[in-house]
């Protein structure tokens, strides 16, 4: 059997959990000033992988990712 490959792409984007995958926010590349505080605050750090999309990522990320 051959060896199972991680997806390079998806390695960078997400990180496992304990209980599943979290990835960084998205809409965090410019145009700032025309967002509340609260909006930029809540748009901060990472967040949780939805469970119907855990089995793809189970794909690309055969092994630990990170």
């Amino acid at each position: 059997m051959p060896k199972l490959k991680t997806k390079r792409s998806a390695a960078k984007r997400f990180r496992r959990t304990a209980t599943g995958y979290k990835h960084r926010s998205t809409n965090r590349g410019h145009n700032f000033t025309g967002r509340s505080m609260k909006r930029k605050r809540q748009l901060r750090g990472m967040h949780a992988v939805s469970a119907a999309d855990t089995p793809e990522l189970n794909r690309l990320l055969p092994t630990k990712a990170r």
